[in-house]
């Protein structure tokens, strides 16, 4: 696995590519701008990018332009956002956006070193990875009572697969249904969960939202 690290913070940056170089993992370039990432990225095609929010020179957005260009240039590079704190408005874009391979993990999580790993791997092989600090604090905006227990098992199981970030073609190919299959669960899933048509990618978040906070607490 190939890694570029973007963090201008340096006892930041330099603490995480010691702890994963000390996972045998090979972290090819460490930045501090998000020109001098999308540069990296253009030299060494990583694997993974793992990004900063807020960087030079505003410390407002930066961070994730730099992801959103850099997967432009690399189809398929994998990014695992870092913050300080939680960043609800892309936080929720990052699982409306239904891609593979997106994780968004709070700073203080990097040092609890195997919750980290395990969700750079997860990003890595093309799942979604979301703090679950993040998770409860989203879900303050939805009503208590989620719905899953109406959910029958396969939809369940396409919940889940949403909850990992994979599109409806994906998810058919990986349960071995039909498209339309998948769309009807995915719409029953909705009406049981009292989810209104109004905004169908706010739907998909809340319903994931909903999904992961409950395996989060029986987990």
């Amino acid at each position: 696995m190939r890694i570029v690290i973007a963090e201008d913070d340096p006892l930041l940056r330099e603490g995480v590519a010691l702890l994963l170089r000390a996972e045998a993992l090979d972290v090819v370039a460490t930045t501090d701008s998000p020109d001098a990432f999308l540069e990296a990225v253009d030299h060494h095609r990583p694997d993974v990018a793992i990004v900063d929010v807020r960087m030079p020179p505003t410390h407002t957005d930066e961070g994730i332009k730099a992801a959103v260009e850099a997967r432009r240039r690399l189809p398929g590079l994998a990014v695992l956002v870092l913050s300080a704190y939680v960043e609800q408005a892309f936080a929720t874009e990052l699982l409306a956006a239904g891609g593979d391979g997106l994780g968004y993990l709070l700073k203080e999580r990097v040092g609890r070193v195997e919750q980290f790993l395990d969700a750079l791997h997860r990003v890595a092989g093309g799942g979604t990875a979301i703090d679950p600090d993040v998770v409860t604090q989203l879900l303050t905006r939805t009503r208590p009572d989620s719905g899953l227990q109406q959910l029958t098992a396969r939809e369940r199981d396409v919940l889940a697969l949403m909850s990992e970030g994979l599109g409806n073609a994906a998810i058919a190919e990986r349960l071995f249904v039909t498209e339309g299959a998948v769309h009807k669960h995915i719409r029953n899933i909705f009406a049981k969960l009292g989810l209104a048509p109004t905004d169908r990618a706010d739907r998909r978040v809340t319903a994931v939202l909903r999904y992961l906070e409950e395996s989060r607490r029986h987990g």
